[in-house]
């Protein structure tokens, strides 16, 4: 080969290349778009780990992707007010949601059995029937019938607490002709012990509680609860909140906005969830201890659920049930997965995990586990 040939066929090959790395480059560009979406939370900022997992959530995808899928998050009511996120979302005014399943009871009560149902899962048992049994699946069927909507799993309180009285109930004739702020299948029933159930937006629930138009009030747990200053006009603090042993929030898609991200993004953002989502239950873990000890020293009394409450109320909550399952065939479809699980995994707990956390709390109330200096 000539020199003159050598080069002429040299340049073209570069050409060709110059042309094949142009030619790549949308085919990269393609699979990472510039995406921008709103979330609308059910939360406002005040509740900063309730919010803050939204915000941490869409953070890491931002990172992720060096910011060309970008969700921003919009507090409850900088868009629409709380109780709307769900619709929102269904009706494509925002792209998604975050937001608890049960708020929206009042459309269908199988709603409930996204984020808790009285006398259901734990916060531990809720995650796995989500991810390894069917629990995610039978839920997702049901909001894209009803809704629209794909969901993931994006948040969990723990168990909760049992709420803030004026008064000490130490029986179910106590909760007679009680005014509290409950909602949803937890309201149903403590309607049937006697309650007056209220439903108040959290912004409005202090000064109600103030007022005297609530004697009792339920919320979360004790880091909210002390930011929220419920302790300064309601003082007996009951425990466990039996309607929620494990309150699940979930980021709530418009299910067209889903089918149309791109698979590394679908990907992406379910990973994403799925670390908020373990995020926010360790966050409440660490924060709850020391806050609770703070309400006792600012003059909570601290006071467990009688069994003659609880008794009264796994009653009340299984003629409910039974009703349901009667009449609902979504309900019935998806808690018949969870009750079949709940059996299997309280059986599994009382073995293990409760005789080594039994074992450890006898050790906690005797100071063997305090640091000595």
């Amino acid at each position: 080969m000539d020199r003159r040939s050598f080069f002429k066929k040299a340049g073209a090959a570069g050409v060709g290349a110059a042309a094949a790395t142009t030619l790549a480059a949308p085919a990269l560009a393609q699979s990472n778009p510039k995406i921008s979406w709103r979330m609308t939370s059910s939360f406002p900022k005040a509740l900063g780990t309730i919010f803050g997992t939204s915000v941490k959530m869409a953070k890491y995808v931002h990172d992720a992707t060096d910011g060309n899928f970008d969700i921003q998050v919009f507090a409850a009511g900088e868009i629409v007010p709380g109780l709307q996120a769900l619709d929102a979302a269904t009706s494509g005014t925002v792209e998604m949601a975050h937001t608890a399943s049960y708020y929206y009871v009042g459309k269908d009560p199988t709603y409930a059995l996204g984020t808790a149902i009285p006398f259901g899962l734990n916060a531990r048992q809720t995650n796995a029937w989500f991810y390894y049994r069917d629990g995610m699946d039978l839920l997702n069927e049901f909001y894209k019938e009803k809704a629209h909507i794909y969901a993931l799993p994006c948040g969990n309180t723990g168990a909760q607490m049992g709420g803030w009285y004026r008064k000490e109930i130490n029986n179910v004739n106590d909760l007679k002709g009680l005014k509290m702020r409950i909602a949803g299948l937890a309201g149903q029933v403590m309607e049937k012990l006697g309650v007056v159930p209220q439903q108040i937006a959290a912004g409005d629930i202090y000064a109600s509680l103030e007022r005297g138009t609530l004697d009792a009030v339920e919320f979360v747990g004790p880091y909210d609860d002390e930011k929220l200053g419920f302790y300064k006009v309601a003082k007996y603090y009951y425990y466990p909140a039996f309607w929620e042993g494990g309150a699940a929030l979930h980021a709530m898609i418009n299910l067209d906005k889903w089918n149309s991200l791109p698979k590394n993004y679908q990907a992406l953002l379910t990973a994403a969830c799925q670390a908020a989502n373990c995020d926010m239950l360790a966050s409440y873990d660490q924060k709850n201890p020391p806050a609770l000890k703070k309400l006792v020293s600012n003059g909570a009394v601290l006071r467990p659920m009688s069994d003659d409450i609880l008794n009264a109320a796994f009653k009340a909550t299984q003629g409910i049930y039974d009703d349901l399952n009667a009449k609902n065939p979504s309900w019935k479809k998806i808690y018949d997965s969870l009750v079949a699980y709940r059996d299997e995994a309280f059986l599994w707990e009382q073995v293990a995990e409760y005789g080594y956390d039994h074992f450890m709390m006898v050790k906690q109330r005797e100071g063997a586990l305090k640091v000595k200096s």
